[in-house]
């Protein structure tokens, strides 16, 4: 029996088994398959029989998942559905991937309104490129891992059998010039910020600005520190990192006591207070770096600041990982800061000397 190709096709189709035919141009195998009463006809793209009987098999698993009923579940839908899932992220992941989600319903090549079901992998492509061609690649990135998101929610309520942009992967990110300040320029910059007179808040953005270089704690970490913390007999500070939601402990440093001790004063403070009554201090920094004609710093500047001195004097990466609430064993720290890696690497190699001869051993002793 000889069925004609789909319309794209040509030649003439030979059934060789239940549901597979063959060209008879080509030797490509095709299924031919009705699930849930609807027909599927497409290319197995092989020639090799035993390769086309098991991707069928895997056709009609992957076609069996599908809810009959949900065909005519639209993109729009799909997002809405999954923006109802964000709630357990921070307010900026929320914000940023709504913004995405909401260019998802008003930019998509064929309408918010396409069915899921019709979503070919070269929409997708469609949709990225025309992002590529106007974001840098950390954001493409953002755009590709939200529709693969929303894609996959739409493969977990059985709506599709396959996410078609299961295929791309994110692109290689440009490495950033980051702007890392001196021991002096740091020193510098908060003797600045806390002379200028008409800042009504000058003394308060001096203390957050040190504290952040002093600690190599984060501005949202700094803004959250309340004086319950802060343990002194201890000497330690327990803190909770937002970027990745993990509760870990500082030390209370020597550099970093006096501040704090200054802060804190013969007053006493709740539990509950906030150490500091900003919550950050752009724009003093911002007028400190054009006053003193440093570049522009920003709060991240003064955390990689006490990361590359602490490396730079000699402390380990992994502990230095601990402080900054990593799990990853310093890899992170390593790659990021690979322009002070020469020197840490050079210090552990001084370690390896030469065994001294027994007799030597011997005579130094005797001596």
């Amino acid at each position: 029996m000889n069925l004609p190709l789909p319309k794209r096709a040509n030649a003439p189709l030979r059934r060789v088994a239940t549901g597979l035919y063959r060209s008879l141009a080509s030797g490509v195998y095709f299924a031919h398959v009705r699930i849930h009463g609807k027909l599927f006809r497409e290319s197995l793209h092989t020639s090799d029989r035993r390769t086309a009987e098991r991707k069928l098999s895997d056709l009609r698993r992957a076609k069996a998942r599908i809810d009959p009923a949900a065909g005519r579940v639209t993109l729009a839908e799909i997002c809405s559905r999954y923006e109802e899932t964000l709630g357990h992220l921070s307010k900026s992941s929320i914000k940023a991937k709504r913004g995405i989600l909401r260019r998802l319903r008003t930019e998509w090549p064929k309408g918010a309104e396409q069915p899921i079901t019709s979503i070919k992998p070269s929409d997708c492509e469609t949709w990225l490129g025309r992002k590529a061609k106007r974001v840098g690649r950390s954001h493409y990135n953002a755009y590709l891992q939200v529709l693969r998101d929303v894609l996959a929610l739409a493969v977990r309520d059985r709506v599709i059998a396959e996410n078609p942009v299961s295929h791309l992967t994110y692109l290689k990110r440009e490495q950033p010039i980051r702007q890392t300040p001196s021991w002096d320029e740091f020193r510098a910059l908060v003797d600045d910020i806390r002379k200028q007179p008409f800042n009504a808040d000058a003394e308060h953005s001096a203390d957050f600005v040190e504290f952040i270089g002093l600690s190599g704690l984060g501005q949202a970490e700094a803004a959250a520190l309340t004086w319950g913390d802060v343990d002194f007999e201890r000497e330690q500070i327990t803190t909770f990192r937002h970027k990745t939601r993990t509760g870990f402990t500082v030390p209370l440093f020597p550099q970093l006591r006096p501040l704090l001790e200054r802060l804190k004063g013969a007053g006493a403070h709740s539990p509950s207070e906030r150490v500091f009554i900003i919550k950050e201090a752009k724009k003093a920094i911002a007028g400190a770096c054009e006053r003193l004609r440093f570049p522009r710093y920003t709060h991240r500047s003064f955390r990689r600041m006490f990361i590359t001195r602490a490396i730079e004097k000699g402390v380990d990466v992994k502990v230095i990982a601990e402080w900054q609430g990593h799990r990853d064993g310093g890899k992170l720290i390593l790659q990021t800061y690979s322009h002070v890696n020469p020197i840490h690497s050079n210090r552990m190699a001084r370690l390896l000397t030469l065994d001294q001869p027994a007799n030597v051993i011997e005579l130094s002793g005797a001596v």
